[in-house]
């Protein structure tokens, strides 16, 4: 008696949530996405300032491809990915794609000490204009918005804020934005 039951709500579940699941995101039209951490979501607005003491926001970036990178000065495979990202900002910053004109970095520092930081963002030549932290370090409300649980952690988005893709590794980031180029 209990099997049949089991069975029944498991269907139920399964098919009441299941109709969303099998929608292609991008049909979905952009005033119907909802704001979240997954492919398809809307990424969450950060706003922070940057090592100047001016604010700034990923909203503001809405019309390009972003890299939302989530690193710290005292982290080893961030550190060793930078060079990466580094080649593909100068590659892809001024070039068209699906849906933005130029690509940008949204570098959020997971930092507490801002001279670590900022020699960081020197030292490996980290040119973007866009670095915040609120140099709470690991209790940082940004980590807490994205859920960051290792670094280092990446979201792509596009131009309207979508998420495209999660965890872009800096050696995956040159065939991932080779991708969404119009050429």
């Amino acid at each position: 008696m209990l099997k049949p039951t089991f069975l029944f709500l498991a269907f139920s579940l399964l098919f009441s949530s299941g109709c969303s699941i099998l929608q292609p995101t991008k049909n979905i039209p952009l005033s119907e996405r909802k704001i979240g951490l997954e492919v398809g979501n809307i990424a969450p607005n950060i706003d922070m300032e940057d090592p100047f003491g001016n604010n700034r926001q990923l909203k503001d970036l809405k019309g390009k491809m972003v890299l939302i990178d989530f690193w710290a000065s005292w982290c080893g495979p961030c550190r060793t990915q930078n060079p990466l990202i580094v080649g593909a900002y100068k590659k892809y910053r001024n070039l068209p794609f699906k849906n933005g004109n130029g690509f940008e970095v949204f570098s959020v520092s997971l930092d507490d000490k801002k001279d670590r930081w900022v020699n960081a963002i020197e030292s490996d030549g980290l040119t973007w204009p866009n670095h915040v932290s609120d140099l709470d370090g690991t209790s940082s409300y940004a980590k807490l918005l994205y859920e960051i649980k290792s670094l280092p952690a990446s979201w792509l988005i596009d131009g309207d804020g979508v998420i495209l893709k999660k965890d872009v590794d800096g050696h995956q980031l040159d065939r991932v934005l080779a991708k969404y180029e119009i050429r």
